[in-house]
């Protein structure tokens, strides 16, 4: 339908969005992490640009970073408006497009049906920061050259209608126009749509730099331990030192005790090895020894004979039987009886396990890796643990680092889960808003890798699908407390300047009301005013006049006007 172009709708609600940390130093924009640069630093990178790629690979290469900034604006439009009109919504890019000092932006034409795949929409630049660059450093130009700020309209565009949006600059400051013009439309109305839309096609000389990079992470990828859930993921020195252990430990026979925090990964670990080793074809068995009640941990492990207890009506085979030629993961060993840890020790030592209430030794072939979050040797002391046990569990430890230790692992991870979550639950969400990644890399993480995960798949059902998972749908008491924001004048305003500001007029609202209610004059608020202050002074005219901020001669002038005035003239 078509649209005549009212006034662009008030940005506040855009300016709202910005805040500006302080603290930290960081600038965001909704979710999504912000920076104040130089326009002649972005000059000189078009200028490196030109000069190593020439000015074709220069022209696509920042079309598709304007783009991939126009996709990221539009994912706030249809959220910051969402009872506005189309045209109010759409109205968020170009307003977001002055707000970020790229270009005064305004739409003349916006004609648009969906439904019947027409649009066409015009828009007036003025004041481009690429048209002015390019005649500083190269003179007047003979083509169109705002080219990141073309590819920002065609992402954002695109993004925002679901559906391919190609703008064309059909007259720039640069050449010598007064303002610069852009025209858009949906990619199939154009004639030579197929055309504009190779500009925003990976370059050759990309594609195949891309493409030595896929080459690069897939041997890369193989070279990673990897089990049935695929590779461990981490390239932080700390993971990368405990991942190297584990590489050296797989195609041997030594017994492996894994340390860490709860939630670190260390099962992970543990079948990794597996997957690694020689044994790779058999069991893999994994017990959660602080799960099993004392009287049930032999007969877990060992196994028990018929009637070897109350309830034992069958032979039960035990967990090391089961892994037969295979791994026998024992997680959280820490918690392990006593009486049970001499049986393992025994077992660690013989290579033989006797079933509860069998005669005979059962040999097995297992190797064991053991698995804690408990100080094993503080648990010695205080007599929890066996020192013997210890000593042959100990023979080749890997300590997994605490998820905190590896910040910069925390991004690949959660989008791994996310991708995770989203097959499991049939929903798809954008990512991760810049202002999310930073408090993941900030938070703590008292539960490690299994924390992450909860965080992620919470954050993947509050948050609308194909859109950015932000900072509150993970951190729900997170706020903005201590940033700036700008106001209307463009001056930074601290939430807590704005809100006092609010209340400032809130309350001189209210006693404007009050006093036209009463019927009083400026004249009868004044003479009320001094009276109370008198009163309240209890005659005491220096500390009356005090209080409302004058000297006593001032108070006592103001009195006698107040004297002389007639009954009608202070109600008028």
């Amino acid at each position: 339908m078509s649209h005549s172009i009212p006034p662009l709708p008030p940005d506040a609600d855009l300016r709202s969005l910005v805040r500006f940390s302080t603290d930290d130093g960081l600038i965001w924009l909704s979710g999504q992490r912000m920076l104040l640069m130089h326009s002649a630093s972005l000059m000189e990178l078009r200028k490196e640009l030109m000069n190593t790629l020439g000015p074709g690979h220069t022209r696509r290469v920042l079309m598709r970073g304007g783009y991939a900034a126009g996709e990221r604006d539009a994912l706030l439009a249809r959220q910051i408006r969402p009872n506005g009109s189309l045209f109010e919504m759409f109205a968020v890019g170009p307003q977001l497009h002055r707000l970020e000092g790229a270009v005064r932006a305004t739409p003349l034409v916006f004609d648009v049906d969906e439904e019947a795949g027409r649009l066409r929409c015009e828009v007036r630049w003025e004041h481009s920061w690429e048209a002015e660059s390019q005649v500083r450093e190269w003179g007047p130009q003979s083509e169109p050259a705002c080219w990141m700020l073309l590819g920002y309209a065609s992402g954002y565009s695109s993004a925002f209608f679901r559906k391919q949006v190609l703008f064309k600059e059909l007259q720039c400051e640069a050449c010598g126009h007064s303002h610069c013009l852009i025209e858009g439309r949906f990619v199939h109305e154009w004639p030579d749509g197929e055309q504009l839309a190779r500009d925003y096609l990976p370059d050759s000389m990309l594609v195949r730099l891309d493409e030595l990079q896929s080459q690069v992470e897939a041997l890369r990828t193989r070279l990673q331990p990897q089990d049935a859930q695929g590779p461990l993921l981490g390239q932080s020195r700390a993971f990368q030192s405990a991942v190297e252990l584990l590489r050296k430990a797989a195609p041997t026979q030594v017994t492996v005790l894994l340390t860490g925090e709860t939630g670190v990964g260390k099962e992970r670990f543990a079948s990794a090895l597996h997957a690694m080793s020689p044994r790779a074809d058999k069991p893999f068995v994994a017990v959660n020894c602080a799960a099993l009640p004392d009287e049930l941990i032999e007969s877990e492990l060992f196994g028990a004979e018929k009637g070897a207890f109350t309830g034992a009506n069958a032979t039960r085979i035990g967990r090391f039987e089961r892994a037969n030629g295979g791994t026998l993961m024992l997680d959280e060993l820490g918690e392990m009886p006593l009486p049970a840890q001499a049986k393992l020790l025994r077992v660690l030592q013989t290579g033989e396990i006797e079933r509860l209430g069998g005669a005979k030794p059962i040999k097995v072939d297992v190797r064991v890796v053991a698995a804690t979050n408990v100080d094993l040797e503080k648990a010695v002391e205080q007599g929890r643990f066996r020192a013997d046990l210890l000593y042959r569990l100990n023979v080749y430890p890997i300590r997994i680092p605490a998820l905190r230790e590896r910040v910069d692992d925390i991004e690949s991870l959660a989008m791994h889960l996310l991708q995770k979550f989203s097959a499991l639950h049939g929903t798809r969400v954008a990512g991760l808003t810049d202002r999310a990644i930073a408090a993941l890399r900030s938070h703590r993480w008292p539960g490690n890798v299994r924390e992450l995960e909860n965080l992620m798949e919470r954050g993947l059902i509050l948050s609308s699908a194909d859109e950015l998972i932000d900072v509150t749908a993970l951190f729900p008491q997170w706020s903005d407390a201590g940033q700036s924001s700008v106001n209307a004048q463009g001056f930074l305003c601290s939430d807590e300047q704005t809100s006092t500001q609010s209340e400032k007029k809130a309350g001189a609202t209210d006693f404007y009301d009050a006093m036209l209610n009463q019927g009083l004059t400026l004249d009868g608020l004044e003479d009320r005013l001094l009276q109370e202050s008198v009163r309240r002074a209890g005659g005491n005219l220096a500390a009356a006049a005090r209080a409302l901020g004058m000297t006593r001669p001032q108070l006592s002038y103001r009195l006698s006007r107040t004297r002389d005035r007639t009954p009608q003239q202070k109600r008028e």
